[in-house]
């Protein structure tokens, strides 16, 4: 985790300044900024046309009465890549723009749902990224009815198993 954010608070805006520093070498720093500006432009201008068919999507499986689990991944992507856009820099909006389009992003979209099937969801995900103890539904003495440590089966009518007794601290 340390490595990831060192990987974005460093080393990617030094890329960035490298980019833009060559960039403006290469062409002259008016038409740089100009350049960052229009392309800022043209991405936010795309992540709004993107935005709207992404929620149109969403609005028409909701209507068949589907869980639209892929729509609502889109809806991040997008406004990830709007964010990326907001960042100055060409890399970021170059990325950006990756996402914001449909190929791309159906590529990164199956990608992450992959992930997320294989890991157990969003959920499992984040509750064992930490270290769970004694007494955690995903520690060693927590298992659901499902069979699997930590995995309840929220359809059923059954409360989930009582966390068993800690001993008091002082001992």
């Amino acid at each position: 985790m340390l490595g990831v954010l060192a990987l974005l608070f460093l080393v990617v805006p030094i890329a960035e300044l490298y980019v833009i520093v060559q960039v403006a070498g290469g062409i002259g720093i008016p038409e740089t900024v100009l350049l960052l500006i229009v392309v800022s432009v043209v991405g936010a201008w795309l992540a709004k046309w993107q935005g709207i068919g992404v929620l149109r999507r969403m609005q028409a499986t909701v209507a068949q009465g589907k869980v639209p689990s892929s729509e609502i991944l889109d809806g991040v992507l997008v406004i990830f890549a709007a964010a990326l856009m907001i960042t100055p820099g060409f890399l970021s909006d170059c990325l950006a723009i990756a996402l914001l389009l449909p190929p791309t992003r159906a590529i990164v979209r199956g990608t992450l749902l992959r992930r997320l099937r294989a890991g157990g969801g969003f959920v499992n995900i984040i509750s064992s990224a930490g270290r769970p103890g004694r007494g955690w539904p995903g520690g060693p003495t927590g298992t659901g009815p499902v069979g699997r440590p930590g995995v309840w089966d929220v359809d059923g009518w059954e409360d989930p198993p009582a966390a068993p007794e800690r001993p008091p601290l002082g001992r």
